[in-house]
């Protein structure tokens, strides 16, 4: 079985989420190991992919904890414990910046696989 941070980033990757980033929380956060931060297209694919990490998650053995934002929300928040998950617009990923806010911390880029 995959670890969950694995099946996150292939999850977002195949269903072609943007600029995939892993960030280790692992230090500083008592609550989750990672944050994954990534861009959707737009609202209706930030929906379709809170939804599919969801249902990835389940089918391998792993829980959801909480999502946040609902049908016309520019950021998506999915907790699965370990990992949580950021879904933006560009717009709003721009505005929030939360790699500039974590920028002290362990960082990488996820590689599409081509």
């Amino acid at each position: 079985m995959s670890t969950l941070l694995e099946t996150v980033i292939h999850t977002l990757d195949e269903k072609l989420a943007e600029d995939i980033v892993t960030i280790d929380m692992s230090e500083v956060n008592p609550f989750t190991d990672y944050f994954v931060i990534c861009t959707a297209r737009n609202i209706r694919h930030s929906q379709s992919l809170a939804e599919f990490l969801e249902k990835a998650a389940y089918e391998n053995g792993f829980e959801v904890r909480a999502r946040e934002g609902e049908k016309d929300s520019n950021w998506i928040l999915v907790d699965m414990y370990d990992v949580v998950v950021h879904i933006f617009t560009e717009e709003a990923r721009k505005t929030y910046r939360l790699e500039s806010l974590w920028a002290d911390r362990p960082m990488q880029k996820a590689n599409r696989e081509e």
